[in-house]
């Protein structure tokens, strides 16, 4: 009878169901226990909600699981026979008995012992799930173990399985000492937790705050000798070119500026082939210590060819080949015509760019933001051309070519100057080699800033700058703005008698480096709060003064954590929870100090292939990715005292303290609920 029931049950819901089912899926690894004895570990990963079935299950019940390994070749003999975990014992529904089953996970194990040389061992299993309701029919996989103990040096199984994953199990309780599967969202609420989700969905940097940069960036260039004496050339040749038509003329212009916007756009596409690969990459990008002294490098090479002290040009050869290219007309012609402005113009655009693509790399959006700029970039340069051939009556409003542009050239060079410095600050924090702190950064910049000053005051000169009659309105307003900004630098050097470090300067939230990194007053820990750098020990504590913990995954490079540390953390009541209801746990993405050998191990991406841990920030980016699946930071994710379970929902940057603050006191209350109960 009992067999009809699981027929039944089985051609029921198998012709119910139009969607195939894979609610299981299997890993295989070997451990190697002597030279000649190895242990076969086959792990079942099972979806919430379905229930694998022993080995051993009762007459009339379902299918058990049974494992055949495949002696054809009579390389090996079993020892034993094959052992499985625990599980559950309950009457399930389906069968109406008494069964033993798994759940979410099934690790079954069995020894063997080689006789000879062996490096591959093939088995197969065949196994049955269901849920509360309904069966699947018996399924068969196919598994393969790999014996290759020299490889497996950390003491963790080899990943030898079909899907090429690895042992999240082991792999995690290794590094972290718990899974995924041990965290669980926290059954209680707190009132208005949603209000809080919901105003910080959208903080950071969104992309039309970035395309507005990329705006600015194409108006900055717009008033550069390269491409300021261009509009009305381009113009005129529009207008002119197409006689009495009218229309055709503003039909070619306007078809010129959106080359010029598709030129630019086209320049990101490589970097979203590279965040498909790997979504990390950009984040491993822009930590990485030698690019970013390249950035120093290239930075400082772009300041002194706006100083005038020689001309970055592209090879000629692409100037002639595109100038060739738009004899070709039509559509054809003044594409080419675009992507001749583009590189005629690179002497100017070029360092602008540069700053754009090196800011979007160490932002959160990657790509995209990337993509937002480069938009706001070229929709900038392009929207002049336009216009200008829409009205040409406005071009008598522009100003005359002279030596204003060459001055806005020189003060391009000196914001490059400083934002080279940011770059060489970037990799001196992640490589930890305490040489660009707070004080040697803010005299740079105050050096520097101080320059600019004596410049627009006429003080100092450089190759292209023409005699100076009579400082004009604009040098005069702009010489005494930077000598403000300048001493508001200055002011960067009192000291903050609570927190015990220099002041924060607004301004400069993650372009210098965090006030705790500095050789007067040093904090290993943002305003001179306690912090733990390590999960295991941060939990540890946790557990021994029984507060809940603040997960805080940050970067040393990481310009929206320096404004969160410096500008929210500070205020005085945030400040008062962190340091004295919670634990905090600081986790630095970016970290390039190297892992122990032991913990330089392969692990699973969430995308799909595995990755080799070599440093702490990919230990902890990782870990962020594989339990929280985000890999954006700040983010902040808070728990309870053993870092099992989830207080409310997680958030990014949050630059509004009101919210901030009821996160942090969200979390205490639903903590507080869970220890009541």
């Amino acid at each position: 009878m009992k067999r009809i029931t699981l027929f039944l049950v089985l051609i029921a819901f198998g012709i119910a169901q139009a969607q195939i089912l894979e609610p299981v899926k299997w890993y295989t690894s070997v451990e190697k226990i002597s030279d000649t004895e190895y242990k076969l570990i086959s792990k079942a990963k099972i979806d919430s909600g379905w229930h694998l079935y022993s080995q051993m299950v009762p007459e009339g019940g379902p299918i058990p699981t049974t494992f055949t390994y495949d002696d054809s070749e009579g390389g090996f003999k079993l020892l034993g026979n094959t052992s499985e975990e625990e599980g559950h014992i309950v009457n399930d529904p389906v069968f109406g008995m008494k069964i033993k089953f798994f759940e979410k996970t099934a690790i079954f194990e069995q020894k063997i012992e080689i006789s000879g040389e062996q490096s591959t061992l093939n088995a197969f299993v065949e196994f049955m799930v269901c849920d509360d309701t309904r069966c699947l029919p018996p399924s068969e996989m196919d598994l393969v173990f790999i014996l290759n103990p020299s490889e497996n040096n950390s003491g963790l199984p080899i990943d030898s399985g079909k899907t090429s994953s690895v042992d999240n199990t082991k792999v995690n309780d290794l590094l972290y000492g718990l899974s995924p599967e041990d965290i669980s969202k926290s059954s209680s609420n707190c009132e208005g937790e949603i209000a809080i989700t919901s105003s910080t969905e959208d903080g950071g940097k969104s992309l039309w705050s970035i395309f507005g940069l990329g705006f600015l960036g194409g108006l900055l260039a717009l008033l550069t000798p390269c491409v300021f004496p261009m509009i009305p050339l381009t113009v005129s040749f529009f207008t002119k070119k197409s006689g009495q038509n009218k229309a055709s003329g503003i039909s070619k212009a306007l078809l010129y500026g959106f080359f010029i916007f598709a030129v630019y756009i086209a320049l990101s596409i490589p970097f979203h082939l590279l965040d498909s690969v790997n979504p990390d990459i950009l984040n491993e990008i822009s930590t990485n210590v030698w690019l970013n002294v390249i950035f120093f490098s290239i930075f400082l090479f772009f300041a002194f060819s706006f100083f005038g002290y020689y001309e970055l040009t592209l090879p000629s050869s692409w100037t002639n080949k595109t100038t060739q290219a738009e004899n070709a007309g039509g559509l054809i012609g003044i594409f080419f015509m675009a992507l001749t402005l583009a590189i005629v113009s690179f002497s100017c655009t070029g360092p602008i760019l540069g700053s754009l693509l090196a800011g979007s790399l160490t932002a959160d959006g990657g790509a995209w933001q990337l993509t937002a700029g480069m938009a706001g970039f070229g929709a900038s340069l392009g929207l002049p051309f336009a216009l200008f051939a829409m009205f040409p009556n406005m071009m008598n409003a522009l100003p005359k070519s002279g030596g204003w542009l060459n001055t806005t050239k020189v003060v391009l060079g000196f914001l490059e100057l400083a934002l080279a410095f940011k770059f060489l600050s970037n990799a001196d924090l992640v490589q930890h080699w305490g040489i660009l702190k707070i004080e040697p950064f803010l005299i740079i910049w105050i050096i520097i800033f101080g320059g600019l000053a004596l410049y627009l005051f006429g003080k100092i000169k450089f190759p292209h700058d023409s005699p100076i009659k009579k400082l004009s309105f604009s040098r005069i307003a702009g010489g005494i703005l930077v000598t403000a900004f300048a001493i508001y630098l200055v002011s960067g050097f009192r000291v903050n008698e609570e927190t015990k470090t220099f002041t924060p300067l607004t301004l400069l939230s993650g372009l210098a480096p965090p006030v705790g990194y500095s050789f007067i007053y040093p904090n290993d820990c943002p305003n001179n709060l306690e912090c733990f750098k390590d999960l295991k020990t941060g939990i540890e504590y946790a557990k021994k003064v029984n507060k809940p913990i603040m997960l805080d995954f940050t970067g040393y490079a990481c310009v929206n954590c320096r404004k969160m540390e410096e500008h929210v953390w500070s205020v005085k009541n945030i400040d008062n929870i962190i340091r004295n209801d919670y634990v905090l746990i600081s986790l630095y993405v970016d970290d390039k100090k190297e892992l122990p050998e032991d913990e330089q191990i392969l692990v699973n991406r969430i995308n799909g292939g595995t990755r080799q841990l070599e440093n702490y920030g990919h230990k902890w980016a990782n870990f962020q990715t594989q339990f929280f699946q985000t890999n954006s930071q700040p983010y902040y994710v808070l728990l309870n005292s053993d870092g099992t379970q989830i207080l409310n929902t997680p958030v990014g940057y949050t630059p509004d303290e009101d919210d901030y603050a009821k996160f942090l006191e969200c979390g205490l209350e639903v903590s507080k609920m869970n220890d009541n109960e």
